[in-house]
């Protein structure tokens, strides 16, 4: 496989961590945004509170005129500081940490429980698009029912190299939810993108060099495709962080 196409294989692998992510982090948002508006339902405004809004002293000057200072300086939240780039950087890391790496008291299973349905989630969209882009690609080649089964059962071994290689980066500490890793993380990726450029030989090996052509002048990527339809969800937790 081309230099590129495991560079692409790579970022889409990338990419997914990131739609999940995103995926968890609008569904925290909207969690609280119900918590909110919940809480809000619960207050009705009632006679009591609309004395208690008149006779608050800093509503009563500004509606008859007295003066903004009459009662001293109105209440105000504290001044927040905004966030330069590596604080932000350094707050996202650690939400990504607590998100996705695993609480000391937190069993394996326990992991798998929670982190499970939102890779599922998060991948359900983009493998189903990637399914359907196969199989236009496949039309337009011509193959076969036989050649598409012996493909799926070719990447089966492909997928199972693939979570062995990544389950051993993790026990490493290689690939870790609770730091940056950035020369680990190229050195992750220049052996997923060989595992992954394993997968052309044996796809040369099922179709025809003319049905090769036809599915990649259509636009299809296989690199892209394995990278999505890998089985992540059944990949091992991560150690809990050190204390």
């Amino acid at each position: 496989m081309a230099r590129a196409t495991w560079v692409l294989a790579v970022t889409t692998t990338l990419a997914v961590g990131t739609a999940i992510w995103l995926y968890a982090d609008n569904r925290a948002l909207r969690a609280r945004l119900g918590d909110h508006t919940a809480g809000s339902a619960t207050t009705p405004t009632t006679i009591e509170n609309l004395v208690e809004a008149a006779t608050d002293p800093w509503s009563r000057a500004r509606h008859t005129g007295a003066g903004a200072n009459a009662h001293g300086p109105a209440p105000a939240l504290p001044e927040v500081k905004p966030e330069d780039r590596l604080e932000r950087r350094q707050r996202r890391q650690a939400e990504f940490a607590a998100m996705f790496g695993r609480g000391s008291n937190e069993s394996a299973d326990e992991y798998r429980a929670r982190i499970v349905p939102l890779i599922k989630t998060g991948l359900a969209i983009p493998r189903a698009r990637a399914e359907e882009l196969r199989a236009q690609a496949e039309a337009k080649a011509h193959v076969t029912a036989e050649q598409a089964k012996q493909l799926d059962t070719a990447f089966d071994k492909v997928y199972t190299n693939v979570l062995d290689y990544t389950n051993k980066e993790i026990a490493d500490g290689v690939l870790s939810p609770y730091e940056r890793n950035v020369s680990g993380l190229l050195e992750y990726a220049g052996g997923l993108g060989a595992l992954l450029g394993d997968a052309n030989g044996q796809i040369g090996q099922v179709l025809s060099p003319d049905q090769v052509k036809a599915m990649s002048d259509s636009g299809f990527e296989w690199g892209e495709y394995l990278g999505l339809e890998a089985p992540w969800e059944q990949l091992d937790p991560p150690p809990p962080a050190k204390p």
